[in-house]
């Protein structure tokens, strides 16, 4: 990956759009390269999928509960995780060090949903506690980590000399 492959990929970030004629205007690469380059940035695995992102509050499914799990298992911590992944609302699951065995983030429509979610996590016999916490108010949430980074900062550390 060189410095106008991370260029593209921060441009779609920021965009929004894998639209060539859009990256183009934004990057200043030609329309067929970007072509070529989103291909091969697609056949190295490095761009996954095309997505549509959704509006979650307008969809409905505007409120967001992070809860950290406590459990207690002997096997592997990936089967506790399938388990926790399997409740509905679920969007993410993290297996973390400390206190804390997992942290997981849910959207959801009210406290209904909220009080399924938790009664679904206390019905998963390894899970011995939960804390959770009410998300008031939303400063980002993206999927795309690099809209977080400068270009300057992903050109410098990550592109191959």
């Amino acid at each position: 990956m060189d410095e106008r492959d991370i260029r593209l990929l921060k441009a779609i970030a920021d965009l929004g759009t894998g639209s060539p004629e859009r990256l183009h205007e934004e990057t200043g690469i030609p329309v067929s390269t970007i072509h070529y380059r989103l291909n091969n940035l697609k056949d190295d695995g490095v761009i996954e999928n095309d997505l549509y992102d959704v509006n979650l509050e307008k969809f409905g499914l505007g409120v967001t509960v992070l809860v950290e799990v406590l459990a207690d298992y002997a096997g592997p911590y990936q089967e506790v995780g399938e388990k926790l992944l399997a409740v509905e609302g679920v969007t993410q699951a993290h297996f973390t060090m400390g206190e804390t065995d997992f942290v997981v983030v849910a959207r959801l429509t009210g406290s209904e949903m909220v009080e399924r979610l938790i009664s679904d996590f206390e019905a998963i016999e390894e899970v011995e506690r939960t804390n959770s916490t009410y998300v008031i108010s939303t400063l980002r949430d993206t999927h795309n980590a690099l809209q977080s980074y400068s270009l300057e900062t992903l050109i410098d550390e990550l592109a191959e000399e």
